[in-house]
């Protein structure tokens, strides 16, 4: 019942931020000569198909997972993304539609509008797991798992991951449920991103366990005071993964 009701208040956000769209199209064909308003020209009117399911500041759904936050995420990645769900490397059907006609100069003024917002971090909930379970996870993130050539997730997602800049995001703060489903999604390839695809490899080398394991220490873990994204340059990443051109990673 709780995950058929989560299904239909994502449904029911979904329509919502494309039903202005859509009950107009049958009047335009039918009121071509009705004067058209006049509509401002400005940043905000222009994200408002981001800000209609992630917030006015691109602060997401904490409560539900499934509109993740984009406050404070790194502008590279953030424009890595849009990119992805235009070439259909990223499957989601809202975004790839959003996306598809954006101009590399557009998705880049989108990220960085995103990238400068600051606002507060709220908790999720997290699923009952075992203390053994989140013992597993911390290993897996905080050291990795050298006999299956897992490398730690503060190896490349900073220290405190936090994330590091200009390609990197943070993992800390990240809900339990957005988590869970986008390493999924690596596995099942509805995500990518450009050759060579660390993230891909990495989620497929994990069980369903150290998944559920990983995204529950993580979603539970205390926040650091400093959630803002490392300096480009302060880790080394042990896999080298595509990015558009630049080196980098992606969750």
């Amino acid at each position: 019942m709780k995950a058929l009701s989560a299904k239909l208040w994502l449904a029911t956000r979904v329509l919502g931020a494309w039903m202005g769209v859509l009950i107009l199209l049958p009047f335009g064909a039918l009121a071509q000569d009705a004067p058209h308003p006049d509509i401002p020209d400005t940043l905000q009117q222009r994200i408002a198909a981001c800000t209609a399911c992630h917030g006015v500041h691109g602060e997401g759904t904490p409560e539900s997972g499934f509109f993740p936050r984009l406050a404070g995420k790194p502008a590279g990645y953030l424009t890595r993304q849009l990119k992805d769900f235009q070439d259909g490397l990223r499957k989601y059907g809202p975004m790839e539609y959003t996306a598809r006609q954006l101009s590399p100069e557009y998705m880049h003024e989108i990220a960085e509008y995103f990238a400068a917002q600051d606002v507060p971090y709220s908790r999720s909930p997290l699923p009952p797991l075992s203390p053994a379970t989140l013992k597993r996870g911390e290993e897996l993130v905080t050291h990795g798992d050298p006999s299956r050539e897992i490398p730690a997730c503060s190896a490349c997602h900073g220290t405190q991951l936090t994330g590091v800049q200009p390609d990197i995001p943070g993992l800390v703060g990240l809900p339990y449920d957005y988590i869970s489903s986008q390493l999924g999604s690596w596995r099942t390839k509805t995500r990518a991103t450009v050759a060579p695809d660390c993230m891909s490899e990495i989620a497929n080398r994990l069980s369903e366990s150290d998944i559920s394991a990983v995204s529950a220490w993580l979603a539970s873990r205390e926040l650091p005071a400093d959630m803002h994204a490392q300096p480009a340059g302060s880790v080394t990443p042990p896999l080298h993964c595509g990015v558009l051109g630049d080196k980098g990673d992606g969750a």
